[in-house]
């Protein structure tokens, strides 16, 4: 059971916005991408039993603490960690049916990550997310180009000396993106330590 002391600090400011629009009186379906090390998926189940969630993860120590984590505090409405890579196409993510989640989260990993894994997201989310559905991510971002504060420039700057093909994603390029793949950006909420949570939307196709 790996511990980030990131996840410790944001679970509950994340929950708040979850909870603020899920609805808590019927069942859905959700998919955590990029479960790290499974402290959100498990907290986040447990203050939202109706949901039953599937977590997810690329990186294979990080699916070891998943398991981990679900072992521990079996909860009913939690699914065995599956292996899924973003940057892959949505047909190779472990089966995930088209239109099944009602629900998608996806926690500081955009920065973290090449590009396709960030494109890969929304092409993937545009297919499995039921019309209507949620999708919310969380991190850092650029804002029309510009990163603030200092403090965000240097992660930035930290980051892309590390790989170049990470860094801050852009707000105006996730929400461009997300409409290529029939979603739309509905609200973003301010979080502390200068992140942020992203809502989209999936419209019905008419």
């Amino acid at each position: 059971m790996m511990n980030a002391p990131a996840a410790e600090r944001n679970k509950d400011p994340i929950l708040s916005v979850l909870k603020s629009r899920v609805k808590s009186d019927r069942h859905g379906n959700a998919l955590e991408i990029s479960s790290g090390t499974g402290q959100h998926v498990v907290h986040f189940a447990n203050a939202l039993p109706n949901i039953t969630w599937q977590p997810s993860e690329f990186d294979g120590q990080s699916l070891t603490s998943i398991e981990a984590y679900r072992q521990h505090y079996r909860l009913p409405n939690v699914k065995p960690a599956i292996y899924l890579d973003a940057s892959e196409s949505w047909e190779n993510w472990a089966g995930i049916q088209p239109e099944s989640c009602d629900l998608i989260v996806n926690i500081n990993m955009m920065h973290i990550s090449p590009l396709a894994c960030t494109k890969g997201l929304f092409n993937g989310v545009g297919k499995i997310l039921k019309p209507q559905g949620l999708l919310l991510i969380y991190g850092p971002y650029a804002v029309n180009g510009t990163i603030s504060p200092q403090s965000n420039v240097d992660f930035d700057h930290s980051l892309r000396s590390r790989n170049p093909e990470w860094g801050l994603r852009d707000i105006g390029f996730l929400t461009s993106l997300s409409q290529d793949n029939g979603l739309r950006l509905e609200e973003i909420v301010d979080m502390p330590a200068n992140n942020k949570c992203l809502l989209f939307r999936k419209d019905t196709v008419v």
